[in-house]
């Protein structure tokens, strides 16, 4: 991508340049670029030549197939990974002596970190993938320059379906999780009380797990169970429809597209996550002074 300074660079005040400077820099840079891709599928939106019928049909479709099809394996996923968790929070806890912040470990765990960044590793897997493979495709076969001769701008057209699709699915696979994980988990882990008789020495009951759960959960987690999955469906579908994009023509790319797609939404997904999780990290040293 070639960006050029304006021919009047000597009329910009010393902040415009800095600035000027900074947009060149990242715009030379993928990730820059992908942050341009974003705001151009946002701004497409707005575009005079819409069709809201086309645009409503590919948006559902794509939903579909991001949330609807990756239930089963992600209903898996969640309630082993909810059984291990309340299985090791409750017979750590209870041992150490502080049973008081099971419900706490198991919001931070399910709820605030692991459970939506498995969801996202999930949807970036096969979701993030196929969406690589398929733009990618049609970009080897000229079916994007196709588009763009008949006058439909391709980044309209499958770029803001993807983005907005993957968002809602993200936002609706992260409740799923952690409603499977915390529901399926109980069941199996009273399956395993059963099963295992005295041997697991663990004492529980759903109102006692979700009394605690109810109890430690604040305000804010309600904001950043909207907040994080909104930001990590559009970085995977961003990611994705960019690596896809800028394909060279060869099938031969294909499979290295879409491995560099899923390596690089695992990164931005924890990089992300790392900087929203910010927000709780004196709860957390409170918490763990507590502890102490």
């Amino acid at each position: 991508m070639r960006v050029r300074s304006p021919r009047n660079w000597q009329r910009f005040t010393a902040p415009a340049k800095a600035f000027h400077l900074l947009g060149l820099f990242l715009l030379r840079r993928p990730f820059g670029q992908q942050i341009a891709l974003f705001f151009r599928a946002i701004s497409s939106i707005f575009a005079k030549n819409r069709s809201l019928k086309t645009d409503s049909r590919n948006i559902i479709m794509q939903t579909y197939f991001t949330a609807v099809e990756i239930f089963p394996i992600l209903f898996v996923v969640a309630t082993l990974f909810g059984t291990i968790t309340i299985i090791e929070v409750i017979s750590m806890m209870g041992k150490m002596g502080f049973a008081d912040f099971v419900g706490s470990m198991i919001v931070v765990v399910i709820i605030r970190d692991l459970g939506p960044i498995l969801t996202a590793f999930l949807i970036a897997g096969r979701s993030g993938s196929s969406l690589t493979t398929y733009i990618g495709s049609m970009v080897i076969n000229d079916e994007v320059d196709a588009l763009a001769t008949m006058g439909v701008n391709p980044v309209r057209f499958l770029v803001m379906p993807s983005l907005i699709g993957g968002c809602v699915a993200m936002f609706i696979m992260n409740i799923f999780f952690s409603l499977s994980a915390i529901c399926g988990g109980y069941l199996l882990t009273k399956g395993a009380i059963v099963f295992a008789g005295n041997m697991m020495n663990i004492q529980l009951t759903w109102d006692y797990l979700s009394t605690e759960i109810l109890k430690a959960l604040q305000i804010f987690d309600f904001a950043f169970i909207i907040i994080k999955p909104i930001v990590f469906g559009a970085i995977i579908t961003t990611n994705a429809c960019y690596q896809a994009l800028n394909i060279p023509r060869d099938v031969r790319q294909v499979p290295k597209a879409v491995s560099r797609s899923v390596i690089k939404s695992f990164l931005y997904v924890v990089i992300a996550d790392g900087i929203l999780s910010l927000y709780y990290f004196v709860d957390y040293v409170n918490n763990l002074n507590q502890l102490i």
